[in-house]
């Protein structure tokens, strides 16, 4: 890995930053749960002077940093710290101590990286103004930013811009990307029971064949993208799980389908869930059952604004230099709760490259972990936006 610009007050922390972020990844906890993590990071920030407010979302953290030079501004540098319910397969030696639970998406790494930032910052708040470290809970399916949000998280902690970073397995180490604009798609779920009149499976035209039905509607579904949507716009309908019937000749009078839908930006969002209802009512209805949507809209897009990742593609390129940084990366449709911040305030979210090549483990894979030879580039990339930022009142 190769990088121009200075990285001393963050290498010196390297030790550091490994330690907490394999202890973190040993003792994972999930949505809410984030207990131990929680303290240990209030712990830290309160022993380097910060001022230190827990208990948003239940198990939220957030540090302020003030600068040593007199300014208005304020920002916020986001985290997210909680691990998944998946079983890990690595055999390391901090791999995690509890059944079911591991940091499958790098959260750890997150963690640690803010945490080193966070040190440093302490050490040398030679910036104008504030800094304020979110260490967010749940964001794995639990809305932790939403939850941080109707807190009051930004009533009591006013920022004018609100970042975050993700690591990104795949991407050559050393490397960043971002996007203007949406870079993750709103992320929904969706659950379809069809009904009819079950009966046994040698006779079935004294039935209503559910079975039938759901085959067509799975098919039928597909053509919601390819031919409801715009061919320029991005869309996925997922049927994921599908459950009905106990014997091999009974038909069975009830079927549930369940699966998630992603969009990158509302309208197609709305396109998506309205002609899903039409579908499910109307093919329902060609086979003479019944069928009904419940439509969950979960996460909202992740729309970076242009002139913060315009900020972002600088302070990157001050670190690793132009042709390591990728401006206009393509937005994939995972799904991200940093979503919700977004929606209250400017900020820009970027991935940083996790090394591994294109068949690399990737996220909630039981076999991912975090390359902790990321760690200093993760922590220097906040150090730096902040000197951006608040390098002097305006």
């Amino acid at each position: 890995m190769t990088h121009t610009g200075p990285l001393n007050r963050v290498e010196a922390l390297r030790p550091q930053m490994q330690d907490w972020r394999r202890d973190f990844h040993a003792h994972p906890e999930i949505a809410y749960e984030e207990v131990r993590t929680s303290r240990i990071v209030a712990e830290a920030l309160t022993g380097w002077g910060l001022e230190v407010e827990t208990g948003l979302a239940k198990t939220g953290v957030v540090g302020t940093v003030r600068g040593s030079r007199p300014g208005s501004r304020a920002i916020a540098l986001r985290a997210d710290m909680d691990a998944l319910p998946m079983t890990e397969e690595n055999t390391f030696e901090h791999r995690s101590r509890h059944e079911g639970r591991m940091h499958g998406c790098g959260h750890d790494g997150h963690t640690a990286m803010l945490l080193g930032a966070a040190k440093v910052l302490a050490d040398a708040p030679d910036f104008a103004g504030t800094v304020h470290l979110i260490f967010q809970p749940a964001e794995e399916g639990g809305a932790g930013a939403m939850r941080m949000i109707e807190d009051g998280l930004f009533e009591r902690f006013p920022v004018e811009s609100v970042w975050s970073l993700h690591n990104w397995p795949g991407l050559e180490a050393g490397r960043f990307n971002t996007c203007p604009g949406p870079i993750l798609a709103a992320t929904d779920m969706f659950k379809i029971t069809l009904k009819g009149k079950g009966g046994h499976g040698a006779m079935p035209h004294l039935a209503t064949d559910v079975t039938v039905a759901a085959a067509a509607l799975v098919s039928a579904l597909q053509s919601i993208v390819s031919r409801s949507l715009d061919p320029v716009d991005s869309g996925v309908i997922s049927v994921t799980t599908m459950h009905g019937g106990e014997a091999f000749n009974v038909l069975p009078s009830t079927i549930t389908l369940g699966g998630t839908t992603r969009a990158l930006t509302e309208p197609v969002r709305d396109t998506i869930e309205e002609r899903m209802g039409e579908m499910v009512h109307h093919i329902a209805a060609a086979y003479g059952v019944t069928g009904d949507l419940k439509y969950e809209r979960c996460y909202p897009p992740t729309v970076n604004s242009p002139a913060e990742t315009a900020l972002a593609v600088e302070v990157m390129r001050s670190i690793v230099g132009s042709e390591n940084v990728e401006p206009n990366c393509r937005p994939t449709l995972g799904g991200e709760d940093f979503a919700f911040m977004l929606q209250k305030k400017p900020g820009c979210y970027v991935r940083l490259g996790g090394g591994g090549g294109a068949n690399s483990c990737g996220l909630h894979n039981p076999g991912y972990d975090f390359n902790d030879d990321v760690l200093t580039l993760g922590a220097t990339y906040w150090v730096r936006l902040v000197e951006r930022l608040l390098g002097g009142d305006r």
